[in-house]
């Protein structure tokens, strides 16, 4: 593979620290590399194997370098800002925030899923949704063998997916201190609440599972509804599918497809308690799938439980494995 000069935006944040441990682990072929992140980070050193960095302050001239590949993590506002600066000077950026997701010219890739849509991006990759990542990952061969119907997603979302300041109202409230970054305790408590709501009554972030879906499984006509909520989990999306299908289908069918798919591990033996968790996920890249049962109450239906690491394969791992695609098309 072709070693590239990258950058990373974010690098001092829980995501960009993942993504250079996920680089590390996946001996991600660096020539160059360059850190960016606020100016409260400047000059603070982080080691990249065995080698030192100091991270840079992000401003308008940060790009006047040979970068070949950027990611992003560091929220929409700032990618908004600066992914068509860097755009401008001829470097690709993979970008995981919410900001260029549905917008028609920018590819929505999980490279187990759709690899393909990387061939008509214009200087712009995006990351999807932590949770959306995950389900795709099992829905597309589904989809493929069995033309989905309708599908009804209910999350159980870890804390980390709103960053160190869920992890701390989970820590903190678990002393009985009040929440600061959520509207009430995540101790012992669930939150059927996640990003802001809409005029329609769903959040953003279950119209992000919705249309997001959409997008990469390019199946508009998919019947999809979600219902998405914070549960007091340090780390690990959980998502039960309620999947109906176009056509019929054997279990042991549904069974040979998930076992066979990209990027997933099959964990389901309720004979032995055997089925996914947020702790078999964490620290992992794969996507488990588990309780996998047939819906009675449909004619071509199923039930699965979809989990995974939100922090690694619902962000910093599918962001490098996007910059994989790229460098591996780089001549």
């Amino acid at each position: 593979m072709k070693k590239v000069n990258l950058g990373i935006v974010g690098a001092t944040g829980m995501v960009g620290q993942t993504f250079l441990k996920v680089m590390e682990q996946r001996n991600f072929p660096i020539d160059n590399l360059y850190l960016f992140a606020s100016k409260k980070s400047k000059g603070q050193k982080i080691i990249y194997k065995e080698k030192e960095y100091f991270v840079e302050e992000l401003n308008e001239e940060s790009f006047n370098k040979p970068i070949d590949v950027l990611l992003f993590s560091a929220g929409g506002e700032i990618s908004k800002k600066y992914a068509p600066i860097a755009v401008e000077k001829g470097i690709t950026v993979v970008d995981n925030s919410s900001a260029w997701r549905m917008n028609e010219n920018v590819p929505l890739v999980v490279p187990e899923v759709n690899p393909e849509d990387i061939s008509w991006h214009e200087g712009i990759i995006s990351n999807p949704n932590c949770s959306t990542i995950q389900c795709v990952v099992p829905l597309k061969p589904l989809h493929s063998a069995f033309k989905i119907k309708r599908i009804i997603f209910s999350t159980y979302q870890a804390v980390s997916g709103s960053g160190v300041g869920g992890i701390l109202d989970l820590e903190y409230g678990i002393k009985s201190y009040k929440p600061k970054k959520y509207p009430y305790p995540i101790a012992f408590n669930c939150l059927p609440h996640i990003d802001d709501f809409l005029d329609n009554g769903y959040t953003k972030e279950e119209m992000k599972m919705i249309n997001e879906t959409h997008k990469i499984l390019h199946d508009d006509k998919i019947k999809i509804t979600s219902t998405t909520v914070r549960v007091p989990v340090r780390y690990g999306h959980c998502v039960s599918a309620n999947i109906e299908f176009e056509n019929s289908f054997e279990m042991d069918e549904i069974f040979n497809v998930l076992n066979n798919a990209k990027g997933i591990t099959v964990l389901d033996d309720v004979n032995n308690n055997l089925y996914p968790m947020p702790i078999d996920a964490e620290g992992k890249d794969e996507v488990f799938v588990g309780r996998i049962r047939r819906d009675f109450s449909v004619e071509n239906g199923i039930n699965i439980w979809i989990v995974a690491d939100n922090i690694r394969k619902g962000a910093a791992t599918n962001t490098v494995q996007i910059a994989e695609l790229l460098i591996n098309n780089i001549k």
